[in-house]
């Protein structure tokens, strides 16, 4: 089972209505094919209701464990919603710096 798909098991368990897991390591440097470093997250669930956002990201960072660590996923955009909160979009991540150049 490769590293997307572990992630999205383990997100499973905030029993999310909504979750869509981005794989985004072909945008960042050292980047080559099957590589997978960086991920965006856009969850919603009820769990998430009245906590404030740092305390969402710890139940996200909670539910990956050991997922998160250097050898295995170097970075973790969340997008971490309250049901009511939810629009429907999930935001545009940022151009990486180091990215590989299209030539």
């Amino acid at each position: 089972m490769n590293l997307e798909q572990q992630l999205v098991e383990r997100l499973q368990t905030l029993a999310p209505s909504h979750l869509q897991v981005i794989n985004e390591s072909s945008g960042h440097g050292g980047y080559f094919p099957g590589k997978e470093s960086h991920f965006k997250v856009a969850i919603v669930a009820e769990c998430f209701n009245g906590l404030r956002l740092v305390q969402r990201h710890q139940k996200v960072y909670a539910a990956a464990g050991d997922l998160l660590a250097p050898s295995r996923i170097h970075a973790l955009a969340i997008h971490a919603y309250a049901p009511q909160e939810w629009q429907g979009e999930v935001p545009a991540s940022p151009e990486c710096a180091h990215a590989p150049k299209s030539e």
